[in-house]
């Protein structure tokens, strides 16, 4: 008999305005390819800029809570989803996005990576470049990226 490997959807997660429709898109693609999605949140430490930036010892602290944060919103979706029927696990990291998603792609088997083409903010990007661009060149499986999605403009009344 062959065994039937069980697909895995990752999903990095960062939990801007545009997560909604990137876990819309990773839900449907595991239901579809019947596999498990798993949920990745990478903490990013704060970017200091400056020599009079944060002491290291509150760096650790508000990495921490960002843990514990992140940490709670990936298991809410998880509860959410599993009360679905979906098979639903989590991970979170902290530190570059790209090296962890694609360290985590690998540790997990992914069979696809589902992200955000933006998201973080327009500071992180400049100083380290598209995170999904950096996905795209190194991912060890195929790269899903769902568009940016486009802000309904309310009809005015007259």
């Amino acid at each position: 008999a062959i065994l039937s490997i069980m697909k895995i959807v990752l999903t990095p997660l960062d939990f801007s305005n545009v997560s909604d429709s990137v876990l819309k898109g990773a839900i449907n693609l595991a239901r579809a390819i019947e596999g498990r999605l798993v949920l990745f949140h990478v903490i990013q430490p704060p970017v200091i800029t400056s020599e009079y930036g944060a002491v290291l010892s509150n760096v650790r602290e508000i990495v921490a809570v960002n843990e514990q944060t992140s940490l709670k919103e990936l298991k809410r979706h998880q509860k959410k989803l599993e009360a679905t029927g979906l098979k639903v696990s989590i991970a979170q990291a902290t530190g570059g996005p790209v090296a962890h998603i694609l360290e985590q792609a690998k540790k997990s088997r992914a069979s696809y990576i589902v992200m955000g083409s933006h998201g973080h903010t327009a500071l992180y990007d400049l100083l380290a470049g598209s995170t999904a661009t950096g996905v795209i060149k190194r991912a060890p499986c195929p790269v899903v990226i769902m568009p940016p999605v486009k802000k309904k403009k309310k009809k005015s009344k007259k």
